[in-house]
């Protein structure tokens, strides 16, 4: 039988579109039975402190939901810079998630002159967890009873008093900052690579004045190892109610808080993102885990993944013109 060169270039264009088929088929199957293995979840900043206690909270209950097994992997340093880049540059196969912040994702591309990851190009949102307030926190000895007896010390001694914060470029570092402008005083800075030593440090009184997230250090002010001077959202927290805001301190307007969300590598499957993202609000939308988490000082937000995207965005072109107005630059 005579085969036309069209008809042979037909068959050749169907022997092709077979073999892509084929080809994709791992990949698609390997998607739908997401996940055959554990997956790592990447915390960029040591065990301890807020965001870990956030990740190993979700992922137990996620774990405990749909059998899933999750590997924390603790990567601190460079002001979460080191563990969000290297989720980003991990196999987009759902395999390596990170939990991300409004420092690393939304002020680093502002701060650091050279970032290794860009947060909108190198990362897929699957889903916010929730935003949370800072607090400013001084150890239960200080003599520092407010927000005010800070300011006035720092207004005698001009860098005399010091501050520290769980890093440079953290929502605490860059919120301090304002403070700072507002009340138009001196305060040193004191970056440490994450918030357990740091918080060693105040209650030991080496360092006058933490500043980090609620759910960072609402165990140690509970245990009555730290005293809350203020908070820094436009509201009171549940959780301290007695605590003033900083507004309600005398700098009326003050708001600055912190979020956490899931994210994995850029180029994820459309449809893993889907799952894990109806996997991660489930979870949240729990009693249980819900009201663990608010009892940390976190307020639980479930979202959308493009909602996720959009407020990351968002909060770039926001922390932006705080970064440049406040000075501060990370080499």
């Amino acid at each position: 039988m005579l085969i036309r060169p069209s008809s042979l270039a037909l068959s050749r264009r169907l022997a092709l579109a077979l073999l892509g088929a084929l080809a994709l088929s791992p990949a698609v199957a390997q998607t739908d039975n997401w996940p055959t293995k554990p997956i790592r979840m990447v915390v960029p900043f040591p065990a301890g402190g807020g965001t870990d206690i956030i990740a190993r909270e979700v992922t137990q209950k996620m774990a405990a939901t749909n059998k899933w097994t999750f590997v924390i992997d603790n990567k601190p340093g460079s002001g979460g810079n080191i563990g969000i880049d290297n989720a980003a540059k991990s196999s987009p196969d759902g395999y390596s998630l990170v939990i991300g912040q409004t420092s690393n994702l939304a002020i680093n591309p502002s701060l650091y002159s050279k970032l290794p990851y860009d947060p909108i190009k190198d990362l897929t949102p699957i889903g916010l967890i929730g935003n949370a307030a800072l607090v400013v926190v001084v150890a239960t000895n200080s003599p520092f009873r407010n927000l005010g007896d800070v300011i006035n010390a720092a207004k005698a001694q001009p860098g005399f008093v010091n501050y520290a914060t769980s890093g440079n470029g953290t929502v605490a570092h860059l919120a301090t900052e304002l403070l700072q402008r507002e009340a138009n005083v001196k305060l040193t800075h004191i970056p440490y690579k994450g918030a357990a030593q740091g918080i060693n440090d105040v209650i030991g009184g080496q360092v006058q004045v933490y500043v980090s997230s609620v759910p960072t250090l609402i165990g140690h002010i509970k245990s009555g190892k730290l005293r809350p001077l203020a908070v820094t959202s436009s509201k009171r927290v549940d959780d301290l109610p007695q605590t003033p805001t900083v507004a309600e301190s005398g700098y009326k307007g003050f708001d600055a808080v912190t979020w956490f969300g899931l994210l994995g590598p850029a180029k994820l499957p459309a449809a893993l993102v889907a799952n894990a993202n109806v996997e991660l609000n489930k979870a949240l939308n729990s009693p249980d885990l819900r009201k663990k988490l608010e009892d940390q000082g976190l307020t639980v937000t479930p979202t959308s993944s493009s909602e996720f995207g959009q407020l990351i965005q968002g909060d770039i072109a926001k922390w932006a013109p705080v970064v440049k107005g406040s000075g501060a630059k990370v080499d």
